[in-house]
Formats: structure tokens, sequence, C-alpha cells
């Protein structure tokens, strides 16, 4: 009962309670590190959606990104060249914040895989996410069958190559006709694709 009530909780984030409890989470969140170690996820049914076993070689970290767009990191805002490149101020990153977040803890936990992310909060200067990683190390992960796929080497830092659900959102990876352009894995493989000339020996 309790876990239906916290999900039906927030989709309703404007209701009083969730105000409450939203505006004293972050408060709590704030004065903590940047990245730490979660002893339990703040959302158990959002967690579970998205894989979390409450087991040994499943843990939970928690993270916080500056909101905002992506200032050009240039010297005294000076771009140089043509008019089109001369913005600095209201230029947006390509991938989400969700994402950034996934890749932060990812740096800072080598060992662990990273396997999917939730939003927790946000006040306003940051968003707080929670990160499920496994530990492909630990013989409860590598004896499980249902999540042992992560312990191959090609799952090695999934979130710094788009692999996760926040990273794939921003890869425009999908079925159907709006995702015609990245049929063949990606834009750039299937561009690459169109524009390759392939002229075999024998042929």
């Amino acid at each position: 009962a309790v876990v239906s009530t916290q999900s039906t909780g927030y989709k309703k984030k404007q209701s009083d309670l969730m105000r409450f409890l939203l505006r004293v989470r972050c408060w709590q969140f704030r004065q903590l590190a940047a990245i730490h170690r979660a002893s339990r996820p703040t959302r158990p049914d959002k967690a579970r959606r998205l894989g979390y076993k409450n087991k040994q070689g499943v843990c939970i970290y928690r993270t916080r990104v500056k909101r905002g767009g992506r200032k050009k990191p240039v010297a005294k805002g000076i771009c140089y060249g043509k008019p089109k490149t001369a913005g600095v101020n209201q230029l947006k990153f390509q991938r989400s914040i969700q994402s950034v977040a996934e890749e932060r803890v990812g740096r800072a936990c080598g060992g662990l895989r990273v396997l999917n992310s939730y939003w927790v909060g946000q006040d306003a200067v940051y968003k707080y996410y929670e990160v499920i990683c496994v530990d492909p190390a630990h013989k409860a992960v590598r004896r499980d069958p249902r999540i042992n796929w992560i312990c191959n080497a090609v799952h090695k830092h999934r979130e710094l190559r788009g692999l996760t659900s926040a990273g794939r959102k921003n890869r425009g990876v999908g079925k159907g006709h709006r995702h015609a352009k990245v049929i063949g894995s990606s834009r750039r493989a299937n561009w690459k694709r169109r524009n390759t000339l392939s002229l075999r020996r024998y042929r």
C-alpha cells in the first residue's frame, strides 16, 4: 500500500504532501556531497521498475547536476569566424541532464556498471538523480541469469556510449518512420553507409 501511494504521489508533484516532501528532501540532498552512496532508493517503486533489486552487488548512488543550458566555453565571449558561430549564451547541450548525471557517477565508480537512473528532485540550481549501479565482479550478480548480462565486457561504461535508457533517448534511436535517419545503429552509421561508395574487386 505504501509503494502504491508513493508512485501515485510522484504523478501529483504539486499536491501539498509532495511539495513538502520534495522541498525537505532537496534541502537534505543539498547538504550532501555532489556524488554519494545512498543506503536505499528514495523511490523504491521506480527503482524496481528500472531493474533495481535489493540484493548484494546492486547499489544506489545519488548525484546532482547544475540545471540550465550549456554556455560556450570561449575566452571573453569571443567566437572567431562567421556570425553563425558567434552564439555564447542560448546554446543547449545535446544530451539530457539525466544522461550527464549517469556519466558522472560512472566515472566516479569505475568498477561498477550503470544500469539506469531516475529523477528524485530539483531546486533552483540543481537536479538530483539516483543512479542504479551493479558490481560485475560480485558473485551474487554473476550467478543471477537475469542480470549477469551486464558482466560482459561490452557493457563497460554503457553510460558514456549512450546505451542506457537516458542515453538512447538523446541518440534518437527508435522504430517507425520518425526514426528512419538512425536505421543501422546510429545517425552517423546511417549517413556513412549511404555515402560510402563500395567498389569490390569482383562485382
